[in-house]
């Protein structure tokens, strides 16, 4: 039996768009001997949301001129934020992380 799409409850189909847009974002780390390009990364896994290489706003806050601290950014990498950022801990290593922070702390704004 097919239920027409009115019966599924708001609230669930939120949460499925919510769960596929996450798992479309999830990276795959980087190996242990393997280089870890930076910016491919950043604009494969979080140009998603921080467009133009996180110098402009998205779905996500532009990054270029962050106000937010390191310690700020690194958390929100690890840890997500409900509802608006999936949660990468596991993902990157503390170093990869590092260098995310490096590259957003240096995104000057393109020419042109």
């Amino acid at each position: 039996m097919r239920l027409p799409c009115k019966t599924i409850p708001a609230g669930l189909g939120a949460a499925l768009l919510w769960a596929a847009m996450a798992q479309a974002q999830s990276p795959t780390p980087a190996p242990e001997n393997g280089a870890f390009e930076v910016e491919q990364v950043f604009a494969g896994t979080c140009g998603f949301c921080h467009s133009d290489g996180g110098r402009a706003a998205g779905k996500g806050p532009q990054l270029m001129n962050s106000p937010r601290d390191d310690a700020f950014i690194r958390d929100r990498i690890k840890h997500g934020k409900p509802g608006a950022m999936p949660a990468f801990d596991g993902a990157f290593t503390d170093a990869q992380i590092d260098q995310m922070i490096k590259y957003i702390r240096a995104l000057k704004p393109r020419d042109g």
